[in-house]
Formats: structure tokens, C-alpha cells, sequence
């Protein structure tokens, strides 16, 4: 990389780094003034578990600690879906830096294309991208229980027990448990209907603990109860001993339907191992995790394009002012961003889940091209 490419690539990522500090702390500060009595209430909490006393120095710093400790894992998928943003208004930024100062303009007398000032730029595009996407499959998967924090829960421990509401499978079974520990991966209280063909239940599973394990939950004090007793057959049929119970429904899945947040911090090996048993799983929800296993692809792909939007708007051989080229480009990188995201999420009817999400980069692509080939250069 020569020493242009260097300069280049240096102010695109001072810009990106500015960007996103400015707009975490400002996301950060508007949540903490709404909250602050909730962090308040934490922090005091903290305080007297620990045998100490509110206020003064040691109580400004542990509930800055606490609104780290809530903080830090939201801000690393935040930045994840702000990346696409963030790098086009660096972009827009350096380019603009290069026109004021007329860097530019001697590119162009030293024989250099315009084009050459956007390589440097459209690489360490690509590179955060790949960051991007480290960080979706390899960072956030890990951190996921800290992402469903509420406020009220910011310093403590991410594993707590939660009630599981009633949940089917594609198998026919619905289950329900008071609790659910995700630390352990153990169901109490564990109450499951299996249903026939028909949907009325023939059976009803309860036991007092379940441990998940291997494609399905291992059993304490579990039995089987029939809901209806054949005909011809008199007295009440003895309950049966049950010591496994096979379903897809598995502690992921249980903690993404109390969270629907927690479904987009599943990395795409999770979710290729829940979507690899098909007739255990519901149809839409195969849909839905279809959409979120290929869909973060295409919004990074959208928005590369972007990037490529947006590039004509600000790469110009004369200086002019910077509100005029951000008036322009402003609708058409907010359609190319927003339509990359809702169309990733969105389902087309009579195409498949994984083809469809890929639909906006499909008609961003051709745009893109044809916008930086009409660059002057």
C-alpha cells in the first residue's frame, strides 16, 4: 500500500472511530438520563450487599460500573448495526477533507483517477466488514444472556431463572416449565403435552427437573399421564415412568422466545444446528431463522453498496460545499440502508428464505455500478 493509500485509509478510520464514539456516548447518555433511577437503585442495592455505604466517590464509581457492566455488550452489537452508517458518513467525511484541502485536485494533476482516492476507502470497508462479521458469529453468540438485561438487572449475574411459557415444536409436543435455569440448561417443574395427529393432546408429560443433553431433555421424576383412556379399558391407567424427552425445543430456543432480541445474537453455526433436524421445527419458525441466518450477510452486502451510493456524491474534481452533496446523497443512502435491513428481514412469498434476503443487494448491485462509472474522472 503506498504512502496515498496509507493517508487515505488513516482518515477513513479516524472518521469511523470518531463516528461511532460519538454516537455509542450519545446512545449512552440519553439512556442513562432515563434511567438513572433504575442505575441508582442498582448501584445502592450493590452497595448494601456488600456492607457498605451510599454516595460520595464510592458510589458515583460503582454505578458508573454498573452502567458499564449493562452497556459494553449492547454497544458491540449496536456498533454491528450501526457499522453500515457510521462508514458512510466516514466516507462522506474523508472525501469531502480531501476536496477542501485540494488533496484531490493534485491527485488529478499528478495523473491519479478519482477512483484512486475511493480504493483505500472501499478496502478498509471491506475490512470492517469482515470485522463486522467476526464479531456477529464469533463475539456476540458468546455474550448473548447479557444482551436481555433489563436495567433493573445491570451488575449482576446473566444467568437467572425464567418462567417458560407454553412452546410448540414441529413434532407435535407444547411444553411449559416454572423455570428455566440457562446457567445449568435445567427445566422445574417441566409440563409437556404430546399431541396427536388430530392436536388434542394424548398424553401429558410432567416431571420435577429436566436437564438438556444431547438433542433432548433428560428427566427427573418424570411420568406420562394419558388424557384418554381406551375404550373397554375400566379404572385409571397408572401413570408410566418417562425418562427422556426428544424436541427441538432447546434451551436456545427457550430463551429467544422469552427474548425475541436473543434470536439475532445466534451465530450462524447455532443456527444451522437448530435448523438441521426439519421435522422438529415449526415451519415459520424455520422461515424466520432461515432470515436471520442468511439476512446479516446481505445487510453487510447492502451496505458495501452503499459505500458505492454514495461515492459519487462527494468524490468531485472542483470544491463546493459540503450541505449541497449531503442534501443529494442523504435519500438515496437512507433508502439503500433502510431497504438493505427491512428487506433482509422481510419474507417474499413462493421463494425461498435464504434467496430472498439477498433480493436488496440484487437491485443495489447494478445501481451501484452505474453510479460509480458515471464518476467523472
Amino acid at each position: 500500500m503506498s504512502l496515498l493509500d496509507r493517508y487515505i485509509a488513516r482518515q477513513f478510520i479516524v472518521n469511523v472511530a470518531a463516528l461511532t464514539l460519538m454516537l455509542s456516548g450519545f446512545v449512552v447518555a440519553i439512556d442513562v438520563s432515563i434511567n438513572l433511577d433504575r442505575f441508582q437503585r442498582s448501584a445502592d442495592q450493590l452497595l448494601e450487599s456488600a456492607d457498605g455505604e451510599g454516595g460520595g466517590i464510592r458510589g458515583t464509581v460503582v454505578l458508573v460500573l454498573i452502567v458499564a457492566d449493562l452497556w459494553w455488550p449492547r454497544l458491540l452489537q449496536l456498533v454491528n448495526f450501526m457499522l453500515g452508517m457510521i462508514m458512510v458518513g466516514a466516507m462522506g467525511f474523508t472525501c469531502v477533507q480531501l476536496v477542501r484541502h485540494r488533496e484531490l485536485l493534485a491527485m488529478l494533476a499528478a495523473g491519479q483517477s478519482v477512483f484512486r482516492a475511493a480504493r483505500p476507502i472501499l478496502i478498509v470497508a471491506l475490512g470492517l466488514t469482515t470485522l463486522q462479521a467476526v464479531n456477529q458469529e464469533l463475539v456476540i453468540p458468546r455474550i448473548a444472556p447479557l444482551l436481555v438485561r433489563d436495567h433493573g438487572a445491570a451488575g449482576r449475574p446473566a444467568h437467572r431463572e425464567i418462567p417458560v411459557s407454553l412452546t410448540a415444536d414441529g413434532q407435535g409436543l407444547v411444553m411449559r416449565a416454572e423455570s428455566f435455569d440457562a446457567a445449568e440448561q435445567r427445566l422445574r417443574g417441566l409440563f409437556v403435552f404430546d399431541r396427536g395427529p388430530d392436536g388434542r393432546a394424548e398424553r401429558v408429560v410432567r416431571a420435577t427437573t429436566a436437564t438438556w443433553n444431547d438433542g433432548g431433555w433428560d428427566l427427573e421424576g418424570g411420568y406420562a399421564e394419558p388424557r384418554y383412556v381406551a375404550e373397554g379399558t375400566s379404572g385409571r391407567v397408572a401413570p408410566e415412568p418417562v425418562r427422556r424427552v426428544e424436541t427441538s425445543i432447546d434451551p436456545a430456543r427457550i430463551t429467544m422466545n422469552q427474548y425475541r432480541a436473543f434470536e439475532q445474537a445466534l451465530g450462524f453455526g447455532q443456527v444451522t444446528a437448530m435448523l438441521g433436524r426439519p421435522e422438529m421445527m415449526d415451519p415459520q419458525v424455520r422461515a424466520r431463522l432461515e432470515r436471520i441466518r442468511w439476512g446479516r450477510f446481505s445487510v453487510m452486502l447492502c451496505n458495501l453498496l452503499a459505500i458505492g451510493l454514495a461515492v459519487p456524491f462527494f468524490l468531485s474534481r472542483t470544491p463546493t460545499g459540503i450541505l449541497p452533496r449531503i442534501l443529494k446523497a442523504l435519500p438515496v443512502v437512507t433508502t439503500a440502508l433502510i431497504g438493505g435491513v427491512v428487506g433482509s428481514s422481510a419474507s417474499f412469498p413462493g421463494m425461498p428464505a435464504g434467496v430472498g434476503v439477498f433480493i436488496p443487494a440484487m437491485v443495489l448491485a447494478p445501481i451501484a455500478v452505474g453510479a460509480l462509472t458515471s464518476v467523472r474522472t
